[in-house]
């Protein structure tokens, strides 16, 4: 089934809506809930969660992209649950790890201005991503948006964990750079 229909189905109040969304985004959603929380079980409640979350968000919210508008709402619901717990006993660290390496970069609470700004924030975030290689670009995502671990980035590019660390490392102080040229101090 094509997006736009599901999202039809959403907005008729059609309750298939939600069957054919996990049946074509269930792995999807699944697998960005895993990599924040570890737990199975969590990321099912997680996903079904998603379902509920799209069902309330729909309408009035008509998403250009489902996959991306399910893919947040996953994410976000992940994070709140992972902050329910402590880092070490659920998640193994690597949330926690990957949020922390970026806070130099990116700051965790807005306030109003920076809110207002936040147009300007995502644009040079983007432009930055963009400017990059597709393969950096591509493990600057998997880090921090689906929190895969290191050593499972080095896995899927066939690359030492040293080199993936350090390709992380060089992108943040990058893009921590850019940032203070577009006079984004955070």
């Amino acid at each position: 089934m094509k997006d736009y229909e599901i999202i039809n189905l959403y907005w008729e109040r059609k309750e298939t809506a939600i069957t054919a969304s996990a049946d074509k985004y269930g792995g999807y959603c699944h697998s960005i809930s895993y990599n924040i929380l570890h737990n199975i079980e969590d990321a099912e409640e997680c996903v079904n969660d998603t379902w509920l979350g799209a069902w309330k968000s729909m309408p009035p919210h008509r998403p250009e992209r489902l996959s991306s508008f399910l893919g947040r709402i996953t994410r976000n619901l992940s994070l709140d649950r992972f902050k329910k717990y402590s880092a070490e006993k659920r998640g193994h660290g690597q949330t926690a790890l990957a949020l922390s390496e970026l806070e130099e970069c990116i700051p965790d609470k807005l306030s109003v201005e920076e809110i207002i700004d936040e147009k300007v924030l995502v644009q040079v975030l983007n432009n930055f991503l963009y400017s990059q290689t597709e393969q950096k670009r591509n493990i600057f995502i998997r880090r921090y948006w689906y929190l895969y671990s290191i050593k499972d980035i080095a896995e899927v590019y066939n690359i030492s964990e040293s080199k993936v660390a350090s390709l992380l490392f060089r992108m943040r102080k990058n893009l921590k750079t850019q940032l203070e040229k577009e006079e984004i101090y955070l």
